[in-house]
């Protein structure tokens, strides 16, 4: 671990590149709390979705590289911005009506339309904490509510309202002219109706901690800043946030580099250190919009583990965060794949290439699993497909055609790919599939590669089976010979692309595959 530990003050790898950051803030005086604090925000005005645990992910990433270079104690908190006034109804709710009714007040005061908790900020809290749970990350859950309430803030909110100034020379040019002219920090929470209100502050009083604001019947009203009668507006609050906790560090989408000056700004006016940040590009979705949680327009973290391990989905959030990239259905297969090749790579690598292999950041340096999947998930997915698959028994079968040792017990990675290579073939593959009827030349390949299948008496094996697809194609003068291979595909499968066809041989079965060929060029799939 001592050759690893060196190897990671100089590991290229972007967690490591941001734990050193911290390294250096560091440096001349460690964090007076006594721990290095790592934040990640959730705003629960819908519900959670796929780009709030990849900021999980990713930041326990620069965590763990983290705890790898420093002996400083760490702590991450996950808060919640649960204290939001709701502005507008989530289309991807039910009772909308309902929580029309409702708009304005706190999110933890909005009924949860779901009925199961007693706001519609706790069951959104409660669906990211399940998940972050079941996940098994080590996280504390952190209430915007329950700070304010409790008075965690109360002193952080005071120097806010003696820098009350500062703030607004800071925020006001940012503004137009007329969220200018009635801009205040300071949010009111109404004690007569429980909203939280948009109001200029009238006055302010320092010494006794009180603004004056003006309700929408026009009594003017004096409250305190502290103990969760006001909430401040979103950059002030979460620089105010930054200051009272004393946060070191803080990843963030590109959408918010705005957001990150001006906290910045403020964090600093209210006189403490800024927190380390990381900018990451947005996900988007298959039209190239960014995923929005009130729009549902991506994919959920249930959609994910729906389909494949949740391994994979931290391969793909571990994979360049600052490059945007789509996160839609047809991201699995490949997710998935590329973690089982990292894990199989890792076990011979040297210190310096596991410092830079996802699976070490996935599961640290001593928890890096072997990998069990004998059979890749794409080359799953197309026996699904030729075997139109209707559970996971089918894949099985073949599967122990080619791994006779291998069992559910023994490899449950492997069984539970088989599982969700049958779920998204179902789903995603089976209506997409489109058949066509071979050229003459395909035709005639084909018919070669059958008869050669339905002869061969060598041995069963996917480099042997491989090559001797090869030879059909330059038989019969495919130029390229891709085109010979986009021909199986399209004709045998129903897909535009597929997997070396001489391991599927190997696992569909030589007799199968000759029937497969029967069927198409008797046309088949076609007339199907």
């Amino acid at each position: 671990m001592t050759d690893m530990r060196d190897e990671a003050m100089t590991a290229k790898a972007w967690p490591f590149e941001e734990a050193r950051k911290l390294v250096k803030r560091f440096e001349k005086r460690p964090p007076a709390k006594g721990y290095a604090l790592f934040e990640t925000g959730y705003g629960p005005s819908g519900l959670p979705h796929i780009g709030t645990f990849g900021e999980v992910a990713r930041t326990t990433m620069v965590r763990n590289a983290f705890e790898m270079i420093s002996d400083i104690p760490t702590k991450l908190i996950c808060f919640s911005d649960d204290m939001d006034g709701l502005r507008k109804v989530p289309t991807n709710v039910p009772n909308g009506e309902m929580l029309a009714q409702d708009l304005n007040l706190p999110l933890t005061r909005v009924r949860d339309p779901f009925g199961t908790h007693d706001s519609f900020g706790a069951h959104n809290n409660a669906r990211l904490m399940a998940f972050l749970d079941s996940y098994g990350f080590e996280y504390e859950f952190a209430s915007s509510t329950d700070y304010y309430l409790s008075g965690k803030f109360d002193e952080m909110l005071l120097r806010a309202l003696d820098r009350f100034d500062k703030i607004l020379d800071i925020m006001l040019p940012t503004l137009g002219e007329e969220r200018r002219a009635t801009y205040s920090p300071f949010l009111p929470v109404s004690p007569k109706t429980g909203h939280v209100l948009q109001v200029p502050t009238l006055e302010r009083n320092v010494e006794k901690g009180t603004i004056v604001y003006q309700e929408p019947d026009g009594e003017k009203v004096e409250i305190p800043v502290t103990g969760g009668h006001v909430k401040m507006q979103w950059k002030p609050d979460w620089a105010m946030r930054w200051a009272a906790l004393g946060v070191d560090y803080e990843m963030s989408g590109k959408d918010l580099i705005d957001s990150v000056t001006q906290a910045s700004k403020i964090c600093r006016a209210l006189g403490e250190p800024v927190p380390e940040t990381l900018t990451y590009e947005l996900f988007l979705d298959k039209e190239g919009q960014k995923i929005s949680k009130s729009k549902g327009n991506g994919l959920s973290m249930e959609d994910w583990l729906t389909y494949a391990s949740p391994e994979s989905l931290s391969m793909f959030m571990y994979q360049k965060p600052k490059t945007a990239k789509r996160l839609h259905f047809d991201v699995i297969p490949k997710a998935e794949d590329e973690y089982h090749q990292h894990l199989r790579a890792y076990p011979e690598q040297e210190a310096k290439a596991k410092l830079g292999n996802p699976a070490f950041h996935i599961h640290g340096a001593d928890d890096v699993p072997g990998s069990d999947m004998e059979i890749s998930f794409s080359m799953l997915l197309n026996l699904a497909s030729a075997a139109s698959a209707e559970d996971k028994d089918v894949l099985w079968g073949f599967i122990r055609k080619y791994a006779p040792d291998a069992t559910a017990d023994s490899h449950p990675g492997l069984d539970a790919a088989a599982g969700h290579a049958v779920r998204y073939f179902q789903d995603f593959v089976k209506p997409a599939k489109v058949y066509r009827a071979p050229t003459e030349q395909e035709r005639a390949a084909l018919a070669d590669l059958r008869d050669r299948l339905a002869a061969w008496d060598g041995a069963v094996e996917a480099e042997a089976l491989q090559s001797e697809v090869f030879a059909v194609g330059k038989a019969h003068g495919f130029e390229p010979l891709r085109a010979w291979f986009s021909a199986i595909y399209e004709v045998l499968l129903g897909a535009s692309q597929g997997p070396r066809f001489g391991g599927f041989v190997a696992l569909y079965g030589l007799t199968e595959t000759v029937a497969l060929i029967d069927s198409a060029l008797a046309g088949d799939f076609v007339a199907g």
